[in-house]
């Protein structure tokens, strides 16, 4: 008895190397498209925590420090004495500031007593955008 089953029994040269070149171009694109989908996610999610707001709110004290901070990303980063008592240890409040002209207006401000308007943004998945949960953007010096 014959154990072949005729001429179809056996691929030809040429036919797995074409279906060896689509396995792998599908490979390709498949993993291709699944990077390019989790960026995509990492992009929304960064844009989503930028635009949508948790809360806001303003806090009162005694502007301390401001500075510009980062290897990459520069950000201005400041603190508020939010409790001040003499002979005691300040509560300190930190924020950080995006805009070049509200940081402009907070290192006027410095040493004196003000009122920050803030915006809390939850979950920036970097520091690149600030290093604290409170952007600043309005600010309002007490006589």
């Amino acid at each position: 008895m014959d154990a072949s089953f005729g001429p179809m029994s056996k691929p030809s040269a040429g036919a797995s190397m074409g279906s060896g070149t689509s396995r792998r171009t599908k490979f390709i694109l498949g993993g291709t498209s699944i990077i390019v989908f989790g960026i995509g996610v990492v992009v929304l999610y960064t844009l989503a925590t930028l635009n949508i707001t948790y809360s806001d709110g303003d806090r009162a004290g005694i502007l301390q420090k401001l500075s510009r901070k980062g290897w990459v990303c520069k950000t201005y980063e400041g603190e508020l004495a939010v409790s001040y008592t003499p002979g005691m240890a300040p509560v300190l409040w930190y924020f950080s500031v995006r805009d070049e002209a509200i940081a402009a207006q907070v290192r006027d401000a410095q040493g004196k007593r003000v009122v920050l308007h803030y915006n809390e943004h939850r979950g920036v998945p970097t520091d690149c955008f600030g290093e604290t949960q409170y952007y600043v953007d309005g600010v309002r010096v007490i006589e």
